[in-house]
């Protein structure tokens, strides 16, 4: 039995990067191979990707778009309060978290931005139900904030609005971006096109819940937030040919890998194939965990004792994963979402 002291590691604070560097694929690209014994690691650029994979591969990225979902505000009172959109659920509805000296009531009208008021609705724990005077996107994207992760200290600025959304983000939903797919620029997707290697979309809304922290040593007990994902179908036909051709199927980043996998569990437990789908998961990924999809893995490096340090390490490995982050901190490379990235293979079981 895993316990959470096992996914804990000591990390430099200088190491988490706090700006995007000025080329998205200037970011450097730690390669482990699992198939070696011990795993064997490569130090690469990740404009080099394309040649780490093969023709006939599938890369299925996440193309949710990140909302300016934080806002600052006020209470009728004068108390200060800040909201950070967790999800759309209507076109004037949404689920925020609110931080207030006490919890609104329900009727209370709060002031964002100086600019419009919402109404608090019914408790949805550990959420409010915000009631908007009008197109909660449109109101969002107008007035909001960037919500950069905690650990980024600077506020949202010009250059974050365009580097913290990937190139393909199509789907506004997210409060957080899938950050594997930060590290793609045009230039990479032509040569990886050239290459042969085949591209698919899904769609997971990054809830403000990944950054939640695991709270009790025994991982078991821990409850995942919950996401909305849909696969379309073109993308589980891409799955089904990649698979016939002897193909693997690469995931962007660990959102990509909880839809996926997700939806390919449940298909598996309703005895049915791999469909179109569009739900909700709490999908929690540990060590032991049987994966149906993905062969390999595009992702950043996740923070000490996080779900993320945990699907990694179920995936490739614990002592894999454990050598690869010691390995990326001697050698300096940059932390978490506007860090680098490695590309993982899945350990056999």
């Amino acid at each position: 039995m895993f316990t959470l002291s096992d996914f804990d590691f000591n990390l430099p604070p200088e190491l988490i990067a706090q700006t995007a560097l000025p080329e998205r694929s200037a970011s450097r690209l730690l390669e482990v191979d699992t198939s070696a014994s011990p795993a064997r690691l490569s130090d690469r650029r990740f404009a080099e990707l394309p040649e780490c994979l093969a023709p006939g591969d599938l890369l299925v990225f996440n193309d949710t778009k990140v909302l300016k979902a934080r806002f600052f505000g006020q209470k009728a009172s004068g108390g200060k309060i800040e909201v950070l959109i967790e999800r759309l659920t209507g076109a004037r509805t949404a689920l925020a978290q609110i931080r207030a000296s006490k919890s609104p009531a329900p009727g209370t009208a709060l002031t964002l931005a100086d600019a419009f008021d919402v109404t608090v609705g019914e408790r949805v724990e550990p959420f409010y139900t915000l009631h908007f005077p009008d197109d909660c996107l449109t109101l969002i994207e107008r007035y909001g904030r960037l919500p950069l992760p905690p650990y980024i200290e600077h506020d949202p600025d010009a250059a974050d609005e365009t580097r913290y959304q990937t190139v393909f983000a199509q789907n506004p939903g997210a409060v957080a971006a899938p950050t594997a797919g930060l590290h793609f620029d045009e230039a990479v997707l032509a040569r990886l096109e050239a290459r042969g290697v085949e591209r698919a979309t899904l769609t997971l809304h990054v809830g403000a819940g990944t950054f939640q922290p695991v709270r009790v040593e025994n991982i078991a007990e821990h409850k995942m937030h919950s996401e909305w994902y849909q696969l379309p179908q073109t993308l589980v036909d891409k799955i089904a040919a990649t698979r016939a051709r002897g193909g693997r199927v690469v995931a962007v980043g660990t959102t990509s890998m909880r839809a996926l996998e997700a939806a390919a569990r449940d298909a598996e437990a309703a005895g049915r194939p791999l469909a179109a789908t569009s739900a909700e998961t709490d999908i929690f990924i540990t060590p032991g965990y049987r994966f149906r999809v993905v062969d390999r893995l595009v992702t950043n490096f996740h923070l000490p004792k996080s779900t993320l340090l945990m699907l990694v390490s179920a995936f490739a490995g614990m002592e894999p994963i454990r050598e690869a982050y010691r390995h990326a901190i001697e050698q300096r490379y940059r932390f978490f979402s506007y860090g680098d990235a490695m590309l993982l293979t899945r350990a056999e079981p």
